[in-house]
């Protein structure tokens, strides 16, 4: 999983959430960074409500959070949503020598990006895609 701050340079890449069930997410901020909370449909789920969309924490699982604004919520996307946002850019992932490597093709250009972890790598490529889709 990745961490907050990838997560969090996702977002303002242009990365949109869109939540649902099985999906990770942190509450950062509020002394709750090191947390992760899913998205289920008995627990934790997304509610619409006329200021927006809050994420509720039903029963006793979170007693001390009532709803927390989507907004305020971080996403955590899992190695195969990463992997999934590259869409047809996405060519390979291997194991290098210094750690995972993430192959894609943009516009004719083939890239590779390395990170310790599989979800680094897929999110490093996806923030090279982000940043070339915002010229």
């Amino acid at each position: 999983m990745i961490g907050v701050e990838v997560a969090r340079q996702l977002r303002e890449a242009g990365l949109e959430w869109k939540p649902a069930p099985g999906d990770s997410f942190a509450i950062p901020d509020r002394d709750l960074d090191e947390d992760t909370f899913v998205l289920s449909n008995m627990t934790i789920e997304v509610y619409p409500v006329p200021e927006g969309r809050v994420i509720g924490f039903n029963g006793t699982t979170e007693w001390a959070l009532d709803d927390v604004e989507l907004d305020e919520a971080l996403w955590l996307p899992r190695e195969d949503q990463l992997r999934d946002l590259l869409g047809g850019t996405f060519r390979s992932l291997r194991r290098g020598d210094a750690g995972y490597e993430v192959g894609i093709t943009l516009l004719g250009e083939d890239r590779t990006f390395t990170a310790a972890t599989p979800e680094e790598a897929y999110a490093a490529a996806l923030l090279h895609l982000l940043a070339a889709a915002g010229l």
